[in-house]
């Protein structure tokens, strides 16, 4: 059940307002100087530190542009990747690196988008102009994923992600809540999205962020849970005993859907956000499920490409689904017509 949507009062500690006034700094430098590609860029991303709901939303909204023949491209950091430089990590056709060069929410996605390149880099409009020169067919539209405080790059639509279970991240900054930014930087978004939700209350929460200058559209998207797959292919038994090996950001969450699903948790292991899994977790891993005598490790999507292949014992991951309400569907549909109907290709003054 969604919280009451009640956005919390203004922080008045010495460290949250000097913080605050770095970000307004920051975004004052960008203004000026941000870079822009000649297609439309779309950006999804959040004000939360993790656990937002927002890759499986950046997926859906790929496929969405894909399944209207706009040939869209993922642009995307490789949080936590090692690899250097711009990186293709799908011409289309599914995934040509691995997590460690790539990242795993860009392989993931590469995974879960065939037709759509996804292409990562630290600087996002190289990501772009490479995607431009290179990628068959050339796209005509970017999503950017985790794009919200990526400010060198201008976009063109803001779509900013938050959980139903924390909107407002208490409406602090780190280390005390749960933001990168000051809840004000909402004012830059042209639509939130309340995510593990039911339609409504996405209204309710853009009333809730009005005073803090909140402009846009308001709405949810609920989470579906499909079936537990081997890596064989073969279903995974709801009353399986299982395993549980995570590395995201809200753990909990994920056990709770198991739980949900029926599946038996003989035990649960936790490791830190984005964990890259050395050899040395594997074997703990492998002997874990071999002392609790269950029968396969169940992990996230995410978790899933770094640990494929990897272990000796049978991996099952949990799929999951955004599913938008419709009213999502209709104002994204309006906004991209208006964009790709436009005078694009704009200005494109860095494109040399």
């Amino acid at each position: 059940m969604t919280p009451p949507l009640e956005a919390p009062a203004r922080p008045h500690s010495p460290w949250q307002l000097f913080y605050g006034g770095l970000h307004a700094l920051r975004r004052r430098w960008y203004a000026r100087r941000a870079r822009r590609l000649p297609r439309p860029v779309i950006s999804i991303g959040n004000l939360h530190w993790g656990g937002t709901g927002k890759t499986p939303l950046v997926t859906a909204v790929a496929a969405h542009l894909r399944d209207r023949g706009l040939v869209p491209a993922v642009l995307s950091r490789g949080y936590r990747s090692r690899g250097q430089g711009v990186r293709v990590v799908s011409a289309g056709e599914g995934p040509l690196l691995g997590p460690l060069v790539a990242g795993d929410e860009p392989v993931l996605l590469a995974g879960e988008l065939p037709g759509v390149a996804v292409v990562v880099s630290a600087d996002r409009f190289e990501a772009g102009r490479h995607a431009l020169e290179r990628a068959e067919p050339t796209p005509k539209i970017f999503v950017l994923d985790d794009g919200f405080s990526h400010l060198k790059l201008r976009r063109d639509l803001d779509i900013l992600t938050c959980p139903a279970t924390d909107p407002f991240g208490g409406g602090r900054l780190f280390p005390t809540g749960r933001l990168r930014e000051p809840l004000q930087a909402v004012a830059r978004a042209h639509a939130v999205v309340l995510t593990g939700a039911e339609p409504g209350a996405g209204e309710e929460l853009a009333r809730s962020l009005h005073p803090w200058g909140f402009a846009g559209s308001g709405f949810t998207s609920s989470i579906r849970l499909l079936e537990s797959r081997l890596a064989t292919g073969q279903v995974l038994a709801p009353t399986a005993r299982v395993l549980l090996v995570t590395a995201i950001a809200q753990p909990e969450r994920f056990e709770a859907d198991v739980r949900t699903l029926g599946f038996e948790v003989a035990g649960t292991m936790i490791f830190p956000d984005h964990h890259d899994y050395p050899e040395e977790d594997l074997r703990e891993i492998e002997e874990t499920l071999a002392d609790l005598g269950a029968d396969a490790v169940l992990t996230t999507a995410k978790d899933r490409v770094k640990l494929l292949g990897r272990l000796e014992v049978p991996v099952a991951e949990l799929p999951i689904r955004a599913e938008p309400e419709p009213a999502f569907w209709d104002w994204l549909d309006q906004r991209v017509d208006e964009l790709t109907e436009s005078s694009y290709p704009g200005p494109t003054d860095d494109l040399r």
